[in-house]
């Protein structure tokens, strides 16, 4: 009889192998800035003993890249929370703003698809909800990658855009949010007890982008548990089967979170929950109009170049909070 635990061992193996995968990159990229400094001193003993300008302006260049690599490590070493290390799921919902907060959406969405993407992270849809007339209501999807959880969990929070909304005849300018939700994806190790009687499973037909593709069957999940309020859903696996599983994580990892957040509001006073998702409430705001810049209200980190933003380049603004989080700032 097969081991009942097996597939348990199998799950919690993977994300040893993982860790230990990471590992060993960091020790290369350690070793690699090992040969690359000794090679810049060289640089630079040669260019002041020939006092040679261009050896000179060579070895500032290559201490400049030099230096975009430590940093880069030098946040690593923060990632080393418990969970850091995992995959995460993430989940966007659009807030106060009518269909121009679907379209932020979706803007928010692609922002957090290309980061990944250009950190060599898989990102899998598990979710989405269009909106009205464009957009995204809502979505959720996994991101997969070593310290994937431990870079977004920055972005646990409402997102502020101001712009002059493509929505609006009268070319006002508009105030949008979305909520982000940021949570580790929590393997069988961890055990969370589901009670059955505390759950409803409901099935649906997953119907692609546009209602395009609908399944004849209803392979789609909807998970509710009752104590909590939490509802997840799951509907882009291949199968029913798949989308319960993939939903069962979903919900262990929110439940996981939810009393962590508990245990911490009880120790610092503070409630433990996603702030609201409209004005007051904001992590970092968006600015494309009258004038471009990105800020974040938690470490005062900013960037005048907010298309960049949006196209994915997030790494000052995780580095700025690993550092925030470090020197004694709260984790909502």
């Amino acid at each position: 009889m097969e081991d009942p635990d097996f597939w348990n061992d199998v799950e919690r193996s993977g994300q040893v192998m993982k860790e230990v995968k990471g590992l060993k990159s960091t020790i290369a990229s350690f070793r690699e800035m090992e040969t690359a400094f000794s090679d810049i001193e060289t640089l630079i003993e040669m260019a002041e003993e020939e006092g040679d300008d261009e050896l000179i302006s060579e070895a500032g260049e290559e201490l400049g890249r030099f230096k975009e690599k430590f940093d880069a490590f030098r946040i690593e070493t923060l990632l080393s929370g418990e969970f850091d290390s995992y995959d995460a799921t993430v989940k966007v919902n659009a807030g106060t703003g009518g269909t121009e907060a679907c379209d932020w959406t979706s803007m928010v969405y692609r922002m957090y698809t290309r980061w990944a993407e250009s950190h060599g992270f898989t990102v899998t849809l598990l979710d989405e909800l269009e909106g009205d007339e464009a957009g995204l209501k809502t979505v959720t999807f996994q991101v997969s990658g070593y310290h994937a959880y431990g870079y977004l969990k920055s972005e646990h929070g409402t997102h502020r855009l101001v712009r002059i909304s493509p929505f609006n005849a009268n070319g006002k300018r508009q105030t949008s949010f979305c909520a982000v939700e940021v949570v580790p994806v929590i393997d069988d190790a961890i055990n969370i007890e589901i009670a059955d009687e505390d759950i409803r499973i409901d099935t649906y037909r997953a119907s692609g982008a546009g209602g395009q593709h609908i399944n004849k069957t209803s392979s789609a999940i909807r998970i509710t548990h009752f104590p909590s309020g939490i509802v997840v859903q799951c509907q882009n696996e291949r199968s029913q089967h798949q989308n319960k599983d993939q939903a069962m994580k979903m919900l262990k990892s929110k439940l996981y979170q939810l009393e962590r957040e508990k245990q911490a509001a009880q120790l610092s006073g503070i409630k433990g929950e996603m702030m609201e998702n409209g004005f007051g409430a904001h992590i970092r705001s968006y600015f494309l109009q009258p004038y471009t810049l990105v800020k974040d209200s938690r470490t005062g980190c900013e960037m005048g170049d907010a298309y960049k933003v949006l196209d994915g380049y997030l790494d000052p603004f995780m580095s700025a909070y690993l550092v925030w989080l470090s020197t004694g700032g709260n984790q909502d």
